[in-house]
């Protein structure tokens, strides 16, 4: 799909250059089409090297690091507005006051491509049934993009693959499902995982405001659109929004799973998962044959209870992207479904705190075998109820100690609850450090 007309010529500031590759390939694209960039981001030009790197023989690109300036967001056609960018920032507050409209990366390509839209938003599970949505639709034949929230995808990129033949398949967090309220736009169908606290140091403490950003994912379907509930979170998103909510609605737990049906991924959570990416299947009239055939198949989305190795009959799994002490406790039941209880799994966490709940997770450490630390602002609140757990200011030396600890038949499981800031880039670099050194032993 040609797109280069929407943008060749336009006056465009990029707020949010990052490190995880969707900032970059957006500005990329809309470099090549002909754009006038501004590029900002509060991260210096150090900090930012990988990324400055791939945008450095673009004469049409313009860096401001370090800093935000306001005269940057005037004069301009619009603000590309990444992730996790304050809605109440002032330099959003001036580009509003001087009426350049503030768009992210997710609603400008569906509103660009006008192809069909699957989304997917919640707490827990998006990316996992986002996949396995995208998995459903390749083994139907159909011609799939996956976007949204996926490390390293541009979604502005993806304008050059997409035909009117084409499917998107987005993951959504709440700051892009903000992006389409903002644009007033919905999938075609939605699909709401699960609602917990997260991200409250963004949302100030409001679950509710939380829950609003998400809620953008249905508000704007029509009749005509589905949505699909996962039963954790129908009846809160029901009481808060039923009657604002037009699209065929259908609420999905594990149960909606046929119960013959075996995945390769552990865990009920998976099951639920999985159920909720046959509703939307069935909602497109793809057969359950196929959908059973991509699901019994599917093998789970990298650093989401992964399976890297067995070392000497020890099992190691990557799940850095649990980031939530309520992630953490969901993949040790998991493994305590296919294992002996909680007593042969030895735990690899901590980071930095997002200031939640963390009594049911912190009741379930007393039984596992061993847990073990990786300092952090978040830490200190584990050691007040294990204050023997050895702490590592190194992941190497954490990974070290775990293998010190464990015998054949044991599980590491490296699930860290907390955010990645401070050890680690982001999320994904603390589970490829964590790879490198399990692939090295």
């Amino acid at each position: 799909m040609d797109a280069t007309a929407h943008f060749r010529g336009k006056r465009i500031t990029v707020m949010g250059l990052g490190l995880l590759g969707r900032g970059v390939g957006d500005a990329r694209y809309l470099a090549e089409c002909g754009a006038e960039l501004i590029v900002t981001d509060l991260k210096s030009r150090e900090q930012l090297a990988e990324s400055v790197a791939q945008l450095k023989s673009f004469k049409n690109v313009i860096f401001v690091l370090g800093e935000h300036r306001l005269e940057d967001f005037n004069n301009r056609d619009f603000i590309l507005k990444a992730a996790g960018v304050l809605l109440d920032s002032p330099y959003i507050a001036e580009a509003k006051k001087n009426n350049i409209p503030v768009r992210m990366s997710a609603d400008l390509f569906a509103e660009i491509s006008s192809i069909p839209i699957i989304g997917v938003t919640g707490t827990r599970g998006k990316s996992t049934v986002t996949h396995m949505v995208h998995a459903i639709l390749k083994e139907a034949g159909k011609k799939v993009l996956l976007g949204g929230n996926v490390r390293g995808v541009s979604n502005l990129e993806l304008l050059k693959e997409a035909t009117l033949e084409h499917i998107a398949v987005l993951e959504l967090d709440s700051w892009q499902c903000q992006g389409l309220g903002e644009a007033k736009m919905s999938p075609h169908i939605a699909i709401f995982t699960t609602l917990y606290p997260d991200h409250l140091n963004y949302y100030k403490n409001d679950l509710d405001a939380y829950l609003a950003d998400k809620a953008n994912i249905f508000l704007n379907q029509k009749p005509e659109d589905t949505l699909v509930l996962g039963k954790q979170c129908a009846p809160t998103v029901i009481e808060k929004y039923g009657d604002k909510i037009e699209a065929e609605t259908i609420v999905v737990d594990e149960l909606n799973l046929p119960d013959t049906w075996t995945l390769c991924i552990p865990g009920m959570h998976n099951r639920y998962n999985a159920a909720l990416a046959l509703a939307a299947a069935r909602a497109m009239q793809i057969s359950d044959e196929v959908s059973r055939h991509a699901l019994e198949t599917f093998t789970g989305v990298p650093g989401r209870l992964e399976l890297i190795r067995e070392v000497n009959g020890i099992k190691i799994y990557n799940d850095t992207t649990s980031t939530t002490p309520e992630a953490t406790n969901v993949a040790i039941t998991a493994l305590s479904d296919v294992g002996r209880g909680t007593s042969y799994i030895v735990l690899i966490m901590g980071g930095a705190d997002k200031g939640l709940d963390m009594n049911a997770l912190l009741a379930r450490l007393a039984n596992v075998k061993q847990v073990i630390l990786l300092a952090g602002t978040g830490t200190s609140r584990v050691l007040e109820c294990i204050p023997n757990a050895p702490v590592f200011d190194n992941l190497e030396k954490a990974v070290y100690e775990a293998f010190m600890v464990t015998e054949p038949g044991d599980i590491i499981l490296f699930s860290p609850a907390f955010a990645s800031f401070g050890m680690f880039k982001n999320e994904y670099d603390r589970g490829d450090q964590f790879n490198k050194l399990v692939s090295a032993l």
